[in-house]
Protein backbone atom coordinates (compact mmCIF):
# COMPACT_ATOMS: atom_id res chain seq x y z
CA UNK A 1 0.00 0.00 0.00
CA UNK A 2 1.41 3.37 -1.09
CA UNK A 3 -0.06 6.80 -0.39
CA UNK A 4 0.24 9.86 -2.62
CA UNK A 5 0.16 13.41 -1.26
CA UNK A 6 -0.43 16.15 -3.83
CA UNK A 7 1.78 19.04 -2.76
CA UNK A 8 0.64 22.63 -2.68
CA UNK A 9 3.53 24.94 -3.48
CA UNK A 10 4.65 28.16 -5.17
CA UNK A 11 7.28 26.42 -7.35
CA UNK A 12 9.91 27.30 -4.76
CA UNK A 13 8.50 26.35 -1.35
CA UNK A 14 6.10 23.66 -0.20
CA UNK A 15 3.16 25.22 1.64
CA UNK A 16 2.40 24.33 5.23
CA UNK A 17 -0.80 22.38 4.58
CA UNK A 18 1.20 19.77 2.68
CA UNK A 19 3.13 18.96 5.85
CA UNK A 20 -0.14 18.24 7.68
CA UNK A 21 -1.28 16.07 4.78
CA UNK A 22 1.97 14.08 4.97
CA UNK A 23 1.29 13.34 8.64
CA UNK A 24 -2.17 12.05 7.71
CA UNK A 25 -0.67 9.98 4.89
CA UNK A 26 1.80 8.33 7.26
CA UNK A 27 -1.11 7.28 9.46
CA UNK A 28 -2.76 5.55 6.48
CA UNK A 29 0.15 3.09 6.43
CA UNK A 30 2.66 2.21 3.74
CA UNK A 31 5.10 4.40 1.83
CA UNK A 32 4.34 8.06 1.29
CA UNK A 33 5.07 9.71 -2.05
CA UNK A 34 4.60 13.41 -2.85
CA UNK A 35 3.64 14.83 -6.24
CA UNK A 36 5.01 18.25 -7.11
CA UNK A 37 3.45 19.56 -10.33
CA UNK A 38 4.39 23.02 -11.58
CA UNK A 39 6.69 25.09 -13.79
CA UNK A 40 10.35 25.41 -12.82
CA UNK A 41 9.34 23.72 -9.59
CA UNK A 42 12.67 21.99 -8.96
CA UNK A 43 13.24 23.91 -5.70
CA UNK A 44 9.79 22.86 -4.42
CA UNK A 45 10.51 19.23 -5.33
CA UNK A 46 13.83 19.43 -3.48
CA UNK A 47 12.04 20.89 -0.45
CA UNK A 48 9.45 18.09 -0.58
CA UNK A 49 12.27 15.53 -0.58
CA UNK A 50 13.41 16.92 2.77
CA UNK A 51 10.06 16.30 4.49
CA UNK A 52 10.41 13.64 7.18
CA UNK A 53 8.63 10.41 6.29
CA UNK A 54 8.47 10.95 2.53
CA UNK A 55 9.97 8.06 0.52
CA UNK A 56 9.74 9.48 -3.01
CA UNK A 57 8.95 12.76 -4.75
CA UNK A 58 7.34 12.74 -8.20
CA UNK A 59 8.22 15.91 -10.09
CA UNK A 60 6.21 16.97 -13.15
CA UNK A 61 7.37 20.20 -14.77
CA UNK A 62 5.62 21.95 -17.67
CA UNK A 63 4.15 25.32 -18.64
CA UNK A 64 0.64 23.86 -18.47
CA UNK A 65 1.11 23.12 -14.77
CA UNK A 66 2.02 26.68 -13.87
CA UNK A 67 -0.41 28.53 -11.55
CA UNK A 68 -1.90 25.22 -10.35
CA UNK A 69 -4.97 25.28 -12.60
CA UNK A 70 -7.26 22.58 -11.26
CA UNK A 71 -7.98 20.82 -14.57
CA UNK A 72 -4.32 20.42 -15.50
CA UNK A 73 -3.21 19.37 -12.01
CA UNK A 74 -6.07 16.86 -11.80
CA UNK A 75 -5.01 15.34 -15.12
CA UNK A 76 -1.43 15.01 -13.83
CA UNK A 77 -2.64 13.35 -10.63
CA UNK A 78 -4.85 11.00 -12.64
CA UNK A 79 -1.84 9.89 -14.68
CA UNK A 80 -0.31 8.25 -11.59
CA UNK A 81 -3.26 7.85 -9.19
CA UNK A 82 -4.06 4.21 -10.04
CA UNK A 83 -0.69 3.17 -8.61
CA UNK A 84 -1.80 4.32 -5.15
CA UNK A 85 -4.25 3.21 -2.48
CA UNK A 86 -4.84 6.75 -1.21
CA UNK A 87 -4.53 10.21 -2.76
CA UNK A 88 -4.44 13.02 -0.19
CA UNK A 89 -4.82 16.79 -0.52
CA UNK A 90 -4.77 19.51 2.12
CA UNK A 91 -8.31 20.89 2.53
CA UNK A 92 -7.29 24.33 1.27
CA UNK A 93 -8.85 26.32 -1.56
CA UNK A 94 -6.42 24.63 -3.96
CA UNK A 95 -6.89 21.11 -2.61
CA UNK A 96 -10.67 21.43 -2.56
CA UNK A 97 -10.52 22.60 -6.18
CA UNK A 98 -8.50 19.66 -7.49
CA UNK A 99 -9.63 16.72 -5.32
CA UNK A 100 -13.27 16.49 -6.53
CA UNK A 101 -12.08 16.41 -10.13
CA UNK A 102 -9.69 13.56 -9.35
CA UNK A 103 -12.37 11.63 -7.46
CA UNK A 104 -14.88 12.07 -10.28
CA UNK A 105 -12.41 10.96 -12.95
CA UNK A 106 -11.53 7.88 -10.86
CA UNK A 107 -15.25 7.24 -10.24
CA UNK A 108 -14.80 7.09 -6.46
CA UNK A 109 -16.38 8.98 -3.57
CA UNK A 110 -14.32 11.77 -2.07
CA UNK A 111 -13.83 11.88 1.71
CA UNK A 112 -13.79 15.55 2.68
CA UNK A 113 -12.20 17.31 5.65
CA UNK A 114 -10.80 14.22 7.35
CA UNK A 115 -9.64 15.03 10.88
CA UNK A 116 -8.55 11.55 11.96
CA UNK A 117 -7.26 8.40 10.26
CA UNK A 118 -8.86 5.51 12.13
CA UNK A 119 -7.50 2.85 9.77
CA UNK A 120 -6.56 2.51 6.12
CA UNK A 121 -10.22 2.55 5.07
CA UNK A 122 -11.94 4.38 7.96
CA UNK A 123 -11.81 8.09 8.70
CA UNK A 124 -13.41 10.72 10.90
CA UNK A 125 -14.77 14.01 9.60
CA UNK A 126 -16.84 16.77 11.21
CA UNK A 127 -20.46 17.38 10.20
CA UNK A 128 -23.10 19.89 11.31
CA UNK A 129 -20.52 22.67 11.73
CA UNK A 130 -18.36 20.42 13.88
CA UNK A 131 -21.11 19.49 16.34
CA UNK A 132 -20.92 15.84 15.35
CA UNK A 133 -18.14 13.62 14.08
CA UNK A 134 -18.96 11.10 11.35
CA UNK A 135 -16.94 7.91 11.06
CA UNK A 136 -16.76 7.06 7.36
CA UNK A 137 -15.60 3.77 5.86
CA UNK A 138 -14.65 3.65 2.19
CA UNK A 139 -14.59 0.46 0.12
CA UNK A 140 -13.30 2.26 -2.98
CA UNK A 141 -10.03 0.85 -4.36
CA UNK A 142 -8.51 4.36 -4.29
CA UNK A 143 -9.37 6.72 -1.45
CA UNK A 144 -9.38 10.41 -2.44
CA UNK A 145 -9.23 12.47 0.74
CA UNK A 146 -8.97 16.13 1.67
CA UNK A 147 -7.32 16.58 5.06
CA UNK A 148 -8.32 19.32 7.50
CA UNK A 149 -4.91 20.73 8.38
CA UNK A 150 -5.90 21.62 11.94
CA UNK A 151 -6.53 17.93 12.67
CA UNK A 152 -2.92 16.82 12.13
CA UNK A 153 0.42 18.08 13.36
CA UNK A 154 2.74 19.13 10.51
CA UNK A 155 5.48 16.70 9.51
CA UNK A 156 9.01 17.99 10.01
CA UNK A 157 10.06 20.02 6.97
CA UNK A 158 13.64 18.75 7.23
CA UNK A 159 15.31 15.48 8.06
CA UNK A 160 14.03 13.44 5.11
CA UNK A 161 16.04 12.16 2.18
CA UNK A 162 13.54 11.09 -0.46
CA UNK A 163 14.52 10.41 -4.03
CA UNK A 164 13.17 12.76 -6.72
CA UNK A 165 11.80 11.14 -9.88
CA UNK A 166 10.90 13.17 -12.96
CA UNK A 167 7.55 12.48 -14.60
CA UNK A 168 6.39 13.20 -18.11
CA UNK A 169 3.92 16.06 -17.85
CA UNK A 170 0.45 15.52 -19.29
CA UNK A 171 -0.88 17.82 -22.00
CA UNK A 172 -2.24 21.07 -20.64
CA UNK A 173 -6.01 21.25 -20.29
CA UNK A 174 -7.83 23.78 -22.47
CA UNK A 175 -10.79 23.95 -20.10
CA UNK A 176 -9.40 26.92 -18.19
CA UNK A 177 -6.88 29.68 -18.80
CA UNK A 178 -4.86 31.75 -16.33
CA UNK A 179 -5.59 35.41 -17.02
CA UNK A 180 -3.85 37.14 -14.12
CA UNK A 181 -3.84 37.59 -10.37
CA UNK A 182 -4.04 40.40 -7.85
CA UNK A 183 -2.19 39.46 -4.68
CA UNK A 184 -2.54 41.56 -1.57
CA UNK A 185 0.86 41.91 0.08
CA UNK A 186 1.12 42.11 3.84
CA UNK A 187 3.83 42.00 6.45
CA UNK A 188 1.47 40.01 8.67
CA UNK A 189 1.49 36.19 8.89
CA UNK A 190 -0.89 34.37 6.55
CA UNK A 191 -4.13 33.75 8.44
CA UNK A 192 -4.39 29.97 7.96
CA UNK A 193 -0.85 29.36 9.23
CA UNK A 194 -0.51 32.09 11.87
CA UNK A 195 0.50 31.18 15.42
CA UNK A 196 -1.41 34.14 16.88
CA UNK A 197 -4.68 35.56 15.54
CA UNK A 198 -6.58 38.64 16.69
CA UNK A 199 -10.19 38.59 15.45
CA UNK A 200 -12.97 41.12 15.58
CA UNK A 201 -16.73 40.81 15.30
CA UNK A 202 -19.82 42.88 14.58
CA UNK A 203 -19.30 44.79 17.84
CA UNK A 204 -16.34 46.62 16.27
CA UNK A 205 -18.94 48.92 14.70
CA UNK A 206 -16.99 50.08 11.64
CA UNK A 207 -13.92 49.30 9.56
CA UNK A 208 -12.25 52.39 11.03
CA UNK A 209 -12.77 51.16 14.59
CA UNK A 210 -11.72 47.64 13.56
CA UNK A 211 -8.35 48.91 12.35
CA UNK A 212 -7.94 51.53 15.05
CA UNK A 213 -8.47 49.10 17.92
CA UNK A 214 -7.23 45.72 16.68
CA UNK A 215 -4.31 46.61 14.39
CA UNK A 216 -2.10 47.91 17.25
CA UNK A 217 -2.76 44.71 19.23
CA UNK A 218 -1.92 42.54 16.23
CA UNK A 219 1.24 44.59 15.64
CA UNK A 220 2.32 44.13 19.26
CA UNK A 221 1.83 40.37 19.11
CA UNK A 222 3.03 39.79 15.53
CA UNK A 223 -0.41 38.34 14.86
CA UNK A 224 -2.65 37.85 11.84
CA UNK A 225 -5.97 39.66 11.76
CA UNK A 226 -9.22 37.71 11.47
CA UNK A 227 -12.92 38.48 11.54
CA UNK A 228 -16.28 36.87 12.04
CA UNK A 229 -18.65 36.53 9.10
CA UNK A 230 -20.85 39.26 10.58
CA UNK A 231 -17.90 41.68 10.54
CA UNK A 232 -17.02 40.73 6.97
CA UNK A 233 -20.61 41.03 5.77
CA UNK A 234 -20.83 44.47 7.40
CA UNK A 235 -17.73 45.57 5.47
CA UNK A 236 -15.50 45.96 8.52
CA UNK A 237 -12.90 43.49 7.21
CA UNK A 238 -12.02 41.86 3.85
CA UNK A 239 -13.35 38.43 2.87
CA UNK A 240 -9.98 36.70 3.20
CA UNK A 241 -9.94 37.51 6.93
CA UNK A 242 -13.10 35.52 7.63
CA UNK A 243 -12.74 32.71 10.16
CA UNK A 244 -15.45 30.08 10.40
CA UNK A 245 -17.38 27.37 8.65
CA UNK A 246 -17.67 29.41 5.45
CA UNK A 247 -14.27 31.05 5.90
CA UNK A 248 -10.91 29.71 7.03
CA UNK A 249 -10.41 26.94 9.57
CA UNK A 250 -7.60 27.93 11.94
CA UNK A 251 -5.90 26.46 14.99
CA UNK A 252 -3.27 28.93 16.21
CA UNK A 253 -1.42 28.80 19.49
CA UNK A 254 -3.38 31.87 20.63
CA UNK A 255 -6.74 33.16 19.36
CA UNK A 256 -8.04 36.46 20.72
CA UNK A 257 -11.72 37.08 19.94
CA UNK A 258 -12.80 40.70 20.41
CA UNK A 259 -16.49 41.52 20.24
CA UNK A 260 -17.36 38.13 18.74
CA UNK A 261 -20.52 36.55 20.14
CA UNK A 262 -19.51 33.03 19.13
CA UNK A 263 -22.06 31.84 16.59
CA UNK A 264 -21.74 28.13 15.90
CA UNK A 265 -20.40 28.80 12.41
CA UNK A 266 -17.54 30.89 13.81
CA UNK A 267 -16.73 28.39 16.56
CA UNK A 268 -16.41 25.67 13.92
CA UNK A 269 -13.49 27.59 12.43
CA UNK A 270 -11.43 28.30 15.55
CA UNK A 271 -12.40 26.04 18.45
CA UNK A 272 -9.29 23.86 17.96
CA UNK A 273 -7.03 26.81 18.85
CA UNK A 274 -4.64 25.94 21.66
CA UNK A 275 -5.56 28.96 23.84
CA UNK A 276 -8.69 31.05 23.26
CA UNK A 277 -9.12 34.48 24.84
CA UNK A 278 -12.53 36.16 24.57
CA UNK A 279 -13.29 39.82 25.24
CA UNK A 280 -17.01 40.63 25.22
CA UNK A 281 -19.31 42.74 27.37
CA UNK A 282 -22.14 40.20 27.07
CA UNK A 283 -21.66 37.66 29.86
CA UNK A 284 -23.98 35.24 28.05
CA UNK A 285 -22.05 35.26 24.77
CA UNK A 286 -21.48 31.67 23.51
CA UNK A 287 -17.80 32.45 22.86
CA UNK A 288 -17.17 32.16 26.59
CA UNK A 289 -18.16 28.48 26.49
CA UNK A 290 -15.05 27.63 24.46
CA UNK A 291 -12.70 30.30 25.83
CA UNK A 292 -9.79 29.38 28.09
CA UNK A 293 -9.75 32.97 29.36
CA UNK A 294 -12.77 35.26 29.25
CA UNK A 295 -12.92 38.98 29.98
CA UNK A 296 -16.37 40.52 30.43
CA UNK A 297 -15.60 44.07 29.43
CA UNK A 298 -16.06 46.74 26.77
CA UNK A 299 -13.47 45.88 24.11
CA UNK A 300 -12.90 49.57 23.31
CA UNK A 301 -11.60 49.99 26.87
CA UNK A 302 -10.05 46.57 27.44
CA UNK A 303 -8.03 46.23 24.23
CA UNK A 304 -6.14 49.57 24.61
CA UNK A 305 -5.43 48.64 28.23
CA UNK A 306 -4.12 45.26 27.08
CA UNK A 307 -1.88 46.93 24.48
CA UNK A 308 -0.53 49.33 27.11
CA UNK A 309 0.31 46.41 29.40
CA UNK A 310 2.21 44.44 26.75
Amino acid sequence: MTVLVVAEHDNTHVKGGTLNAVTAALQCGGEVHVLVAGLNAGPAAAAAAQIAGVAKVLHADAAGLDHGLAESVAAQVLAVAREYSHVLFAATASGKNVAPRVAALLDVAQISDATKIVSADTFERPIYAGNAIATVQSLDPIKVITVRTTGFDPAAATGGSASVVSLSAVAASDLSTFMGSEIAKSDRPELAGAKIIVSGGRAMGSSEKFNEVLTPLADKLGAALGASRAAVDAGYAPNDWQVGQTGKIVAPQLYIACGISGAIQHLAGMKDSKVIVAINKDAEAPIFSVADYGLEADLFTAVPELIAAL
